[in-house]
């Protein structure tokens, strides 16, 4: 098995800019207030700080990003790139660049994996996240993957092409502006799975691993909300696609080691369809492994929530260890269901701005 080397962990602040916002909306353009009702700003970054832009844009509400998840996807202001084919089918991401006035060099950058329960779904999915996070200076993607329903597939092969896209970033990062140890990976749902995946196993020879591969996928942080653990509501549950050997290997709590990246874990009470049983255990393996992982419990939160969710609050156990192997913990509430700030305090020590 490759051996794995922690990547380094820059520390960032946020600039602060001062937001001017304009009086009326127009239907035809995609803008926020169309969804929220709020008062409208434009997308532009040069207009709204980017800290306002993500706070509105991730107030939107879970039926207002999922109901319109066309397929294909069509973005005016992202570039298709295709990053692996199969047979007759061909893969993107999708690129959602930063503004002219950031560096083009070493930028941070975010991969993001749709829900849909590897049966549908589409990269429309995380759109205003990546235009979002783009506005603040990184290279923001959403990735296409096969889903049963379009190309009759099990999970296992979704985790091989999630695994291809990390790589795929990584192999062109210099072309695409990237710092190869500044990429993070996240996901909802079964999106949340894959995330966990690319960050946890071994991009060789672990589940969906190639071992000719030249490049590595192996990433800096790992976002997983709502994910899919067991593969059932409440039980274990088999993994679809994978034999009776390599069931454990496909279940992302037995992949957990000390070199892992950073895991952020988040999740509703009230989920009926991913019981946050899943996550409980999945952050209980980490600590158990001594891997770097915050968990955030959202009171009252149902499953599909934005980072602005339905809730009355949520609480926040962070768990570290440094090198000298004594387990440091945080705990933090907030009586605000809102995640846009610890989400981004994340990304920031994780992979910078």
């Amino acid at each position: 098995m490759e051996k794995r080397t922690r990547l380094s962990r820059p520390t960032y602040a946020f600039p602060r800019p001062v937001a001017r916002c304009v009086a009326r909306p127009s239907k035809n353009t995609g803008d926020v207030a169309a969804f929220s009702g709020r008062p409208w700003c434009p997308l532009t970054p040069t207009m709204i700080s980017p800290r306002t832009l993500l706070a509105l844009l991730f107030s939107l509400a879970p039926s207002a990003l999922i109901a319109a998840q066309a397929y294909p996807p069509s973005f005016t202001d992202a570039r298709a790139e295709v990053y692996k084919t199969i047979g007759d089918t061909k893969l993107s991401l999708y690129i959602f660049e930063p503004p002219a006035s950031v560096a083009k060099t070493n930028r941070p950058a975010i991969v993001f994996f749709f829900g849909g329960g590897w049966t549908n779904g589409s990269p429309t999915q995380f759109e205003q996240h990546c235009r979002a996070l783009a506005a603040r200076g990184m290279v923001a993607i959403t990735a296409d993957y096969r889903v049963a329903s379009r190309h009759q597939i099990k999970p296992t092969d979704c985790v091989a092409d999630a695994k291809s896209a990390a790589r795929w970033v990584r192999a062109n990062a210099a072309r695409l502006g990237i710092d190869p140890e500044r990429i993070a990976v996240a996901g909802g749902s079964a999106g949340g799975y894959l995330a966990l995946m690319v960050g946890l196993s071994d991009d060789k020879t672990g589940p969906g691993g190639d071992p000719k591969a030249t490049v590595s996928a192996k990433v800096s942080a790992v976002i997983d909300m709502y994910g899919v653990v067991n593969f059932s509501k409440h039980g274990k549950g088999e993994v679809p696609g994978a034999s009776a050997a390599e069931q454990a290997a496909y279940l992302p709590e037995n992949q957990c080691d000390p070199l892992d990246p950073p895991v952020l874990i988040l999740h509703g009470t009230a989920d009926t369809t991913v019981d946050i049983q899943q996550s409980k255990d999945m952050a209980t393996a980490l600590a158990k492994a001594k891997a770097d992982h915050e968990f955030i419990i959202v009171a009252g939160a149902p499953h599909t929530f934005d980072l602005h969710p339905k809730g009355s609050g949520w609480t926040h156990t962070a768990l570290r260890w440094p090198t000298n192997g004594t387990a440091i913990c945080k705990e933090t509430k907030s009586d605000r269901a809102d995640l846009v700030e610890p989400t981004l305090a994340f990304l920031v020590r994780t992979i910078g701005k």
